[in-house]
């Protein structure tokens, strides 16, 4: 008896000590998303949680540094020059916090976890649109909470805008959480 419970406890101490060792040593060779992937649910959640909510400020951060300071070109990726669409300036912004992700709406569209409803949606966020044909991913922004987001936009280049009224109130489709 004695050695069975033996046995439980010694489990149970290698099974913390190896998700503390492929969490840490994941984390600095991975990144904190891989690594997490290798331990279980109710155990990566506290910690993506955390993590995630660094980077989202510093994703927010700099999508509002940028407002008033670029301009609006269908298809254009200048960055030195600040000439930008919508897609690459949520590029810009995410790799200025070292988040790659691709040009295109409709490619940042199938990245990270989908986020269906405007209620759930995250600062940090990428919050796409339609802004032609219903239904037809065409616009890209950042969410930064309480229903607004910073988006490169044809009319005013980047801006803080509100998702719940006006032009954008309902053209939401979907939101994506990297």
């Amino acid at each position: 008896m004695l050695l069975v419970k033996k046995n439980r406890l010694v489990q149970s101490f290698v099974g913390i000590s190896l998700t503390l060792s492929v969490l840490t040593s994941g984390t600095m060779v991975f990144g904190p998303q891989a690594a997490l992937a290798a331990v279980s649910d109710s155990t990566s959640t506290a910690v993506y949680s955390a993590a995630s909510t660094s980077e989202a400020n510093g994703v927010v951060s700099t999508a509002r540094s940028y407002i008033g300071k670029v301009r609006y070109n269908f298809g254009v990726r200048d960055a030195k020059r600040l000439i930008l669409d919508c897609s690459s300036f949520t590029q810009l912004v995410f790799a200025k916090n070292g988040i790659t992700i691709p040009w295109s709406s409709t490619e940042q569209a199938k990245l990270g976890t989908a986020v269906k409803k405007k209620a759930n949606l995250r600062a940090g966020d990428l919050v796409f649109f339609s802004t032609s044909r219903p239904g037809r991913i065409d616009h890209v922004g950042i969410y930064v909470g309480n229903g607004k987001f910073v988006s490169n936009t044809a009319s005013s280049s980047v801006v803080m805008l509100d998702m719940n009224a006006g032009y954008w109130k309902n053209r939401f489709i979907t939101g994506r959480r990297l």
